[in-house]
């Protein structure tokens, strides 16, 4: 018969304590619900603090224009306050990135062991710093494109751009640069967690080059070569580098696991230390 002791005071049933992380289907999406909740709170905070320097930034982001020569025109009665909530929005996604971040590697890191889940800050700690990274590395060679385009117009011809169409051709470009620096810290952080081995990754060495060009022609604006080229070679030194930190890693893991299969062998082999065999010291003497 069940006890009291069974049941907590309300009848319900006690939570059991999962040390490996392991969810139900219906657990992850409860889990990717909640996660879902704090990001959009995070990143409606983060709007509500881009309403503030709306001004500021709008400058920012038209000056590279005004330098190559364009300039920038509102053509329709809304478009000051669609690109107000669209700059405000974009303030929101940069602001909050280290929470969106966290959540989505935490999202990830509830499958694995318990003891795993402290690489979610470390990996935070990386991954926010590039991000930023390579949204300010956009924005530097930004005007280098611009300055491309521009210079495309004929003669006597006035370079007019529509702001709708500006700024997701500016959101687009900065969001590529930084999400693409993401990618090597979400390879060590992988590999870390033992799902992504760096042979794996060298063995796949031909597709990921492709895949890191392909990214880099896919954010540059219009085929840009300069724009193509900043975004690449930042790629391939820091896909070089996470390989090497994946290799290294890996054999320390093997080295650790060796060691630990030597220790296995021995204890099952039932050698000992030397500290239960009596030394002749020990041994009794003879009674006379």
């Amino acid at each position: 018969m069940a006890t009291n002791k069974d049941k907590n005071p309300r009848g319900k049933k006690k939570r059991v304590k999962n040390d490996e992380g392991r969810m139900a289907l219906k657990e992850h999406l409860i889990e990717a619900r909640n996660r879902l909740f704090k990001s959009l709170i995070a990143l409606t905070l983060g709007t509500v603090a881009g309403f503030f320097v709306y001004d500021w930034l709008l400058a920012l982001l038209i000056a590279p224009v005004k330098d190559a020569g364009g300039s920038v025109v509102f053509t329709a009665v809304m478009s000051p306050f669609d690109i107000m909530i669209k700059v405000a929005l974009f303030v929101g996604l940069i602001v909050s990135s280290p929470v969106w971040l966290y959540q989505l590697w935490a999202f990830i890191v509830p499958g694995l062991k318990k003891n795993e889940r402290r690489l979610s800050y470390s990996f935070v700690a990386a991954a926010v710093p590039l991000f930023l990274g390579g949204v300010a590395m956009a924005y530097f060679v930004l005007p280098f494109a611009l300055e491309f385009f521009i210079s495309l117009s004929p003669e006597n011809s006035d370079n007019l751009l529509n702001i709708s169409e500006y700024l997701p051709f500016i959101f687009r470009l900065l969001l590529a640069f930084g999400l693409a620096m993401l990618v090597p810290v979400l390879m060590v952080g992988l590999n870390m967690v033992g799902i992504l081995p760096a042979k794996l990754i060298l063995k796949h060495w031909r597709i990921t080059v492709f895949l890191i060009a392909l990214v880099a022609a896919m954010a540059a604006p219009g085929g840009d070569a300069i724009t193509m080229f900043a975004l690449a070679g930042p790629l391939f030194i820091t896909f070089a580098v996470a390989t090497l930190i994946c290799h290294f890693n890996d054999k320390k893991r093997a080295k650790k696991m060796a060691a630990q299969e030597a220790e296995n062998e021995r204890l099952a082999s039932g050698e000992t230390s030397g500290i239960d065999t009596p030394s002749p010291i020990d041994e009794p003497k003879s009674q006379l």
